[in-house]
This record gives structure tokens, sequence and C-alpha cells, in this order.
């Protein structure tokens, strides 16, 4: 589980030796931080905050960086 998470979350090519107990913890805390991130940002750009919320979590930085590429929603035209 740490090669995995310590890969996904790049701390793998960051510092490769670090232990697998602080690789877990140090991962999953970039990933909540994410998540943070990505749920301020959809709700300043007037998206869905929760759902960017989880693939903040799940995908990390590539969904930070989506919501940066995408930018603002346009409001839906009514009339």
């Amino acid at each position: 589980m740490a090669s995995v998470l310590g890969t996904v979350s790049g701390l793998r090519f960051v510092s490769p030796d670090l232990p697998p107990d602080v690789t877990v913890v140090t991962a999953i805390a970039m990933h909540i931080t994410y998540a943070i991130i990505c749920r301020i940002f959809a709700a300043q750009r007037s998206r869905a905050p929760f759902p960017w919320l989880v693939a903040g979590f799940v995908t990390g930085v590539l969904a930070v960086a989506a919501l940066l590429v995408l930018g603002d929603r346009e409001p839906a035209d009514d009339g």
C-alpha cells in the first residue's frame, strides 16, 4: 500500500527512501489537502463542490489541474 500511495501522490519521486508508515500518512494528508483545495476552487468557479472534493481526494493534483484548466462555469441562460 505504501508503494502505491507513494507513487500516486508523487512522494516516491521526491523522497524514495521514506519509511512506509511515513509515506502512507503523508500521502493521505496530501490527498485530504487536494480535496479541500478542489472544493474551494469548485465553489469559486460555480461548480458543484462535493464531486470535486471526492475527485480531489481520489486523484489528487490531477483534479486540481483539471479545475484550473476548466476555469469558471458559464451561467445557464434560461431566457
